[in-house]
């Protein structure tokens, strides 16, 4: 039996309505106090709190303030104002900042216990629907890492046989190649997509709260952990953990993590107890971890637990022929997510497009896509509508670009011959399918009859 208790932060500047509450409450939840709303702001900073019990009217910081700044950084977290100048305009402006409810002082005990029940369930609810979503959405499927270049084949071919296996996974591949795509794909296509999908920042936490994010801790384990609280690998039993960035994790717990591989035990942090956990584990990192390990930086052992299946991902410089059909998705997604109303990209756009070298892979060119999008003023996105740091770029390096078809486009060709040899070679790669060129080339169906129809004059018309 769990001796997990939902955590209520109660913040008064009354010592008697917080000891008062702190009585009702103890049997039920654990408790913290804070005596204004600083103190509170930083016990939710250091531990996870579900639900929070704060005065209106306090000295410094009043109850919406709190309220506000909380939930900027806990949007999760169930905040109910009680106030003895109950009115019906601070009950409407706090509903309008995130309140869960409000209640009048003094505080009917029965009316709250029934209230944190219904707030509880309530927020229940709407975590697993947000976890149902994001098992079932297809955004997390192969059809969301798009390519049709030999490498992305390939890469789709060694995730469908990895997928249903409960193999470890290595995914590498430099930043803004898709990492976490490919981990949500892995998991989607496992016989653990009814269970969760736990991802991991490594990078993004020191390593002391890395441990705590991971393993969990007891109460009292260090300074600031006033509640026991599960990690990672105890809420990922049954589904998938992705640890990204695992090159970054210290000695000490590269150690602690070749344990569960091995043994799939753990003891959460400060604690005694053994816990048992059921995970698929996938990680990603954008450095070569064999390097690492020849340093001495990374372990040997871990790393052959790790690399038992390697998943690794070109860059886009090395599948530019992938690039139109990415602008042509990412033109849809962004067309519709700022209702504006774009039905392509122009050829000479998409040789510009082509021809950059993409140090920030498919995140930058999708970022570049949104701001074309957003600025763009007309019907269709131009060469125009590229960022100028790009279009000075593909104008530094000069010639050569990679076109779908594996061809080699110049940069001393003229505008139409360019779009002229990159509609021929689209055409070509899809077997003469001018729908699907069209949709590839990112312009309409009609267009592109227009532009093969005036090939064909200008080819019956020139001197035999």
């Amino acid at each position: 039996m769990t001796n997990d208790k939902p955590t209520i932060l109660v913040v008064d500047d009354d010592k008697n309505t917080r000891d008062g509450l702190e009585r009702a409450l103890r049997r039920r939840y654990d408790v913290v106090l804070a005596e204004h709303g600083e103190r509170a702001l930083a016990i939710l900073a250091a531990q996870h709190v579900d639900i929070i019990l704060s005065d209106v009217r306090m000295p410094g910081m009043d109850g919406l303030t709190l309220l506000q700044r909380a939930l900027a950084h806990r949007p999760n977290v169930i905040c109910i104002l009680l106030t003895a100048y109950g009115n019906v305009e601070v009950a409407v402006e706090a509903m309008k900042r995130g309140a869960y409810d409000f209640l009048t002082k003094p505080v009917n005990l029965d009316h709250l216990d029934l209230l944190l029940k219904r707030a509880l369930r309530s927020r229940d609810v709407e975590s697993e629907n947000v976890n149902l979503h994001e098992q079932l959405d297809d955004k997390y499927g192969l059809e969301r890492i798009i390519g049709t270049s030999p490498a992305m084949g390939q890469l789709f071919d060694t995730i469908r046989q990895a997928a249903p296996t409960q193999a470890t996974v290595l995914v590498q591949g430099e930043s803004g190649t898709g990492k976490e795509l490919v981990a949500h794909a892995v998991h989607r296509l496992s016989t653990r997509v009814r269970g969760p999908f736990i991802p991991v920042h490594c990078a993004a936490l020191s390593m002391n709260l890395l441990e705590s994010e991971l393993f969990g801790h007891e109460k009292g384990a260090f300074t600031g952990a006033m509640s026991r609280r599960k990690g990672r690998f105890e809420l990922a039993d049954g589904g998938t953990l992705f640890l990204d960035e695992i090159s970054e994790i210290d000695a000490a717990i590269q150690v602690k993590l070749l344990r569960v591989l091995e043994e799939r035990k753990f003891e959460r942090v400060g604690g005694d107890e053994t816990i048992e956990t059921d995970i698929r584990l996938i990680t990603a990192t954008n450095k070569d971890l064999k390097t690492l390990v020849k340093e001495g930086k990374f372990r040997e052992d871990l790393f052959f637990r790790l690399d038992v299946v390697n998943i690794t991902l070109p860059p886009l410089r090395e599948r530019t022929g992938d690039v139109p059909m990415l602008c042509n998705h990412f033109l849809q997604e962004f067309s519709e997510a700022n209702n504006r109303d774009i039905s392509g990209i122009t050829p000479d756009a998409i040789t510009t497009l082509s021809s950059y070298a993409w140090p920030g892979n498919v995140r930058e060119l999708r970022n570049t896509i949104e701001k074309m999008v957003v600025l763009s003023r007309g019907d269709r996105l131009t060469a125009r509508d590229i960022p100028a740091n790009i279009r000075e770029a593909v104008k530094a390096a000069g010639p050569s670009v990679v076109l779908p078809s594996g061809d080699t486009m110049h940069g001393g060709d003229s505008l139409a011959a360019t779009e002229h040899r990159m509609i021929m070679a689209t055409l070509q790669k899809l077997n003469g399918n001018r729908t699907k060129a069209a949709e590839e080339l990112g312009i309409s169906r009609r267009t592109l009859h227009r532009k093969l129809k005036q090939y064909e004059e200008e080819s019956a018309g020139s001197p035999g």
